[in-house]
């Protein structure tokens, strides 16, 4: 009979999972199987892999061959190597206390392989957060700046607006207000007294007022001096009535 080590499929769809058996070559891939070694977790990463890695050894032993996948799966749980370690304690290179120190060490190496593929993953994973978070970030960023833009914008619109509308309410205030004097001005009562325009005198009635003045200065003068004489007249005349008056009291006497 010919026996496979291969993988069994369960799971969802979408979310596989595998159990690694031990079967007849002729059953079916889900059918019977003779035993089961292990289950193998492809949707993490990595992927999770249980294992009874010395009944792998035995089925090896045996003439079980594994499928590709299977191969793999063995190989990297270190399987193939520790079949190899025992061939040569089988043939005597080395004792089997040596040979397990060796798988042991290959165990560990092997071990800080998959935490450092962790760590590696878990940092890229927090890097990609990050790179995401600083786009998000940035795009938000990007919103709010455009947002502020545009609600300036709006805001100067609305400001221009409001001054030209005042400046037209104002210049309709003055038109108004001018409007209204027009009229007042043109309903209130004449109460100036319209003078009639002063010509220019001509050169002729200049020099004639002039000659008027002198003429009237001159007048003035005669009267004066017309004044004077009837003064000394009146006294002259007095004097010789007093003379005449003064001879005839003495001829009297």
């Amino acid at each position: 009979m010919s026996v496979k080590i291969r993988l069994q499929r369960h799971g969802k769809k979408g979310k596989p999972f595998f159990h690694i058996v031990v079967a007849d070559a002729r059953a079916s891939r889900d059918g019977k199987f003779i035993e089961k070694i292990g289950t193998y977790n492809p949707v993490v990463n990595p992927a999770v892999i249980e294992l009874n890695v010395d009944a792998a050894v035995k089925w090896l032993d045996n003439g079980a061959q594994p499928t590709d996948t299977a191969r793999a799966i063995l190989s990297y749980k270190g399987v193939l190597y520790k079949r190899h370690l025992q061939g040569g304690v089988a043939k005597g290179a080395f004792d089997q206390e040596a040979a397990d120190s060796k798988f042991a060490a290959w165990l560990e190496g092997k071990e800080k392989q998959v935490v450092g593929k962790k760590d590696g993953l878990s940092k890229a994973k927090d890097d990609a957060k990050k790179a995401a978070f600083d786009a998000e970030t940035k795009v938000n960023q990007a919103r709010l700046d455009a947002a502020a833009k545009v609600e300036a914008d709006a805001k100067a619109e609305a400001d221009a607006q409001k001054a030209e509308a005042k400046a037209a309410a104002d210049a309709k205030a003055a038109e108004a207000a001018e409007a209204k004097a027009a009229e007042e001005a043109a309903n209130a009562p004449v109460a100036e007294v319209i003078e009639e325009p002063k010509e220019e005198k001509s050169t002729v009635e200049t020099v004639a007022e002039k000659v008027g003045e002198a003429a009237a200065a001159v007048a003035g003068a005669v009267d004066s001096v017309k004044e004077t004489v009837a003064n000394v007249t009146e006294k002259l005349t007095g004097k010789d009535e007093a003379a005449t008056e003064e001879r005839t009291d003495e001829a009297k006497a």
